[in-house]
C-alpha cells in the first residue's frame, strides 16, 4: 500500500510551528520534514523550558534511555494522583507490569472478543447505513472504543456518556470549559473529573470484590505481580490509564485511517478487492498517519542531543510522527 505522496515542504518564516493548525494536523508530514532541519529544538512550554525532538536518530536515543528521559509523572500532568500504570513507570518496574498486562491483550485473548466487537460495529453501522452518509466521529469513531472498553470491563453500555464525559474532561478540559488549557477554571474542572474517575472505579471494584465476573476488573483483583497481589491503588492507576489512553487513541486512529481512505479512493478500492493486504495496510497507515503524533518525557539528568544541551527537569517532546516519516 503506497502512502508516499508529493507534498509542499514550505513553512512560514522557517518556523514549523506556523502551520500548527487543523490543516497541519490533517497533513502533518510536510511540517515534520521542516522540523527535522532542526532536529533538537528548544521550545517554551506552559510548564517551563523544553526541547522538541523530530529526527529519528535522536528520538531513538531518547526512547532507548529511560534512565535519562523518564516517563514519570513530571512528563505529563493529567491530575492523576499517582503514576499511571504502566505508562508512567520506568524500567525495571515497567517490565513487571507489562508482564502482567500483556497476556490480557494477546492476539489469542483478543480473538475471543471478535464476535462481540463485530456486533458492536454492525450495530453502529446500522444506525446510519440507510442514510448513505455519516458523521464518522460522532456516530462511530468516538462511541466505538468506549463501547469496547465497557465490554472489557463488564460495564453496561448505558455508561457510554459518562465515560466520554470523563475522557474529554481530562484530555481536553479547555474544550469543555471554553477556557485556556492550564487556566484555573480548566485545571479545576480537569481535577474534578480526574477525582471522579478514581471514585467511579473504586465503587465498581467494591462490587467486584463482593462478586467476581468474567471481566478485566475481576482479573486484576486476582492477578499477582511477582508473588504479590495488585493493590487497590495499582488497579485504580491501571484503570485511569485505560480510560485516558485506550479511548482517544483508538478514535484518533480510526479518524486518521478512514480520512486517508476517503481521500485516496484507489487505496480503499484495493482493500476491498484484495482484503489479504489489510493487515499490512493497517501497519503502514499507523506509520504514515501516526495518530498519536508525540509523546512526552522529562530529562532527569544533564545531557545533550545533536549538540543541544538538555537540562535536568526539561520537558522533552518526542515527535514520533516525524520519526515514522523520517527518510533516514
Amino acid at each position: 500500500m503506497d502512502t508516499e505522496t508529493e507534498t509542499d515542504t514550505s513553512a512560514d518564516d522557517g518556523n514549523p510551528f506556523a502551520a500548527m493548525d487543523p490543516e497541519m494536523a490533517a497533513n502533518p508530514q510536510p511540517i515534520f520534514k521542516a522540523m527535522r532541519e532542526v532536529p533538537v529544538m528548544p521550545i517554551d512550554l506552559t510548564a517551563g523550558r523544553g526541547v522538541l525532538l523530530s529526527r529519528k536518530e535522536e528520538i531513538d536515543q531518547a526512547l532507548r534511555h529511560p534512565e535519562i528521559f523518564s516517563s514519570n509523572m513530571d512528563a505529563v500532568d493529567l491530575k492523576n494522583k499517582r503514576p499511571m500504570i504502566p505508562l508512567q513507570i520506568d524500567p525495571p518496574e515497567h517490565k513487571k507490569y507489562r508482564k502482567l498486562l500483556d497476556p490480557l491483550f494477546s492476539p489469542r485473548k483478543m480473538a475471543l472478543l471478535d464476535d462481540e466487537v463485530s456486533a458492536l460495529v454492525n450495530q453502529l453501522i446500522d444506525g446510519f447505513l440507510q442514510r448513505g452518509e455519516v458523521d464518522f466521529a460522532q456516530e462511530f469513531s468516538v462511541p466505538f472504543p468506549s463501547q469496547v472498553f465497557l465490554t472489557l470491563l463488564g460495564l453496561p453500555l448505558e455508561e457510554l456518556d459518562r465515560f466520554l464525559t470523563m475522557k474529554d474532561g481530562i484530555i481536553r478540559p479547555d474544550h469543555v470549559t471554553g477556557k485556556l488549557y492550564g487556566s484555573k477554571d480548566a485545571s479545576d474542572y480537569q481535577q474534578q473529573v480526574a477525582d471522579s474517575v478514581y471514585d467511579y472505579f473504586d465503587e465498581i471494584l467494591d462490587q467486584r470484590e463482593a462478586e467476581r465476573r468474567d471481566d478485566l476488573l475481576s482479573l486484576f483483583l486476582d492477578a499477582e505481580l511477582e508473588g504479590d497481589r495488585l493493590t487497590r491503588e495499582d488497579i485504580l492507576d491501571i484503570c485511569f490509564l485505560f480510560l485516558i489512553a485506550g479511548l482517544d487513541t483508538v478514535t484518533a486512529t480510526l479518524d486518521c485511517m478512514f480520512a486517508f481512505l476517503a481521500q485516496h479512493p484507489e487505496q480503499r478500492r484495493q482493500l476491498v478487492e484484495e482484503p489479504e493486504v489489510i493487515p499490512n495496510a493497517i501497519e503502514e497507515l499507523l506509520r504514515w498517519e501516526t495518530p498519536v503524533m508525540g509523546v512526552a518525557r522529562v530529562a532527569v539528568e544533564e545531557t545533550e542531543l545533536a549538540g543541544c544541551p538538555i537540562h535536568a527537569g526539561d520537558q522533552v517532546m518526542i515527535m514520533i510522527g516525524s520519526a515514522n516519516t523520517d527518510e533516514a
